[in-house]
């Protein structure tokens, strides 16, 4: 099978992987660099803990989390999946509490049903994991713990399974931004890239993200989306001790490597009008550090030292769609919100559907027929 892979992010970068690895001729188009779209802005927690609106999608994202622990085994060294555990407490963004919005147990009691490592830790245990937290920055809220959760470096991740598709397994890295799809009646065989070269394939994977639509000419094959924008903020290495990633009412945050943090908020970003301006003065950008020190009052004298802003690709309905679009042959469209959770499960997912032809039944609720119909 010779196949086409359009984009080289977290999702692209473990699909091209897979395909090159179960045998397929693959060719990856990447307009930018591994790991350089979205994946790059992003606050990159492996989780299925927020998963709970469909039991499906939890699933989803549980195999996606599992795939991440189990790829490490073929990259002996690999330094890009930390997992020190993540707190989270009431009312974070109003994702911590209850799903009905009043209890916040009842979502540590869903994820226990469901077998998913989570427990509740009192004010002294948290302390103890981190001592430069300001108790009152938690105040009497319940702090949910899930031990086994970490984050991914997404940019080093996708740099190795691009280098390992190529070295490993003889794909083909193009830079180029694709520009049209080549049809031929109702069957895709290949794109045309902006600088003009045509490429030919058996399949074209669309792992673009935000970028989904864009080269696709004919509306009928277009997936909807509801993308939002998204800012991140990175601090100079400072002395303050966090171990543990963050969710809390006010500042998402997580170490960054060499004393760096990264800090994002759910409610900043709804204040974002545009991704331009990207830059440590931003108005969200200095919120989000004025949050971080008080919750980690030894970052009060840390300005912020970077400041990304990206497009988030959701489809329309928030789910995943992953598969073929309904009246187009050879080609098969993957985006999701969850590309970081997901990307190394839906690696292994469309390998095993394109080239061994198996469905595999943990999509069959994320199709991106449910649009079309």
């Amino acid at each position: 099978m010779k196949a086409i892979v359009v984009g080289a992010g977290v999702v692209g970068a473990s699909v091209a992987y897979r395909l090159a690895q179960a045998g397929a001729d693959v060719t990856i188009v990447e307009e930018r660099r591994p790991g350089g779209g979205t994946s790059s802005v992003t606050y990159a927690w492996v989780n299925a803990c927020e998963k709970l609106t469909s039991h499906a999608y939890f699933r989803l994202n549980f195999a996606g989390r599992q795939a991440h622990e189990a790829i490490l085994a073929e990259f002996p060294g690999a330094d890009w999946y930390h997992r020190p555990g993540v707190l989270q407490w009431q009312d974070a963004e109003a994702e911590a509490g209850g799903r009905d919005g009043t209890d916040p147990l009842s979502k540590l009691r869903q994820l226990v049903e469901w077998g998913y490592p989570a427990e509740v830790l009192s004010l002294d245990d948290v302390r103890k994991l981190e001592p430069d937290l300001a108790p009152e920055a938690i105040g009497n809220a319940p702090v949910i713990h899930y031990p086994q959760d970490g984050w991914l470096d997404p940019v080093p991740y996708a740099g190795a399974l691009v280098g390992a598709a190529i070295e490993r397994h003889g794909a083909q890295f193009m830079e180029g931004r694709a520009e049209r799809l080549v049809l031929a009646g109702d069957r895709c065989e290949g794109i045309v890239l902006a600088d003009g070269r045509a490429l030919t394939a058996d399949v074209v994977v669309n792992c673009a993200g935000r970028w989904l639509n864009e080269f696709i000419e004919r509306p009928e094959h277009r997936i909807p989306l509801a993308p939002t924008l998204g800012i991140v903020a990175y601090t100079p290495p400072s002395g303050a001790r966090l171990h543990s990633a963050l969710r809390t009412p006010l500042v998402n945050m997580r170490p960054d490597g060499g004393g760096r943090f990264l800090l994002r908020s759910n409610e900043l970003d709804r204040l974002l009008e545009t991704d331009e301006g990207a830059v440590p003065a931003h108005p969200q950008a200095q919120e989000l550090m004025r949050r971080a020190a008080k919750t980690i009052p030894a970052l009060a004298k840390v300005q912020v030292e970077a400041v990304r802003i990206a497009t988030r690709p959701i489809p329309k309905d928030s789910y995943s769609a992953v598969g073929p679009v309904p009246g187009l042959g050879n080609y098969y469209a993957v985006v999701t919100h969850s590309g970081v959770t997901l990307g190394a499960f839906l690696g292994e997912a469309v390998a095993d559907e394109l080239v061994n032809g198996r469905s595999r039944e943990e999509l069959a609720e994320f199709r991106p027929s449910r649009f079309f119909n």
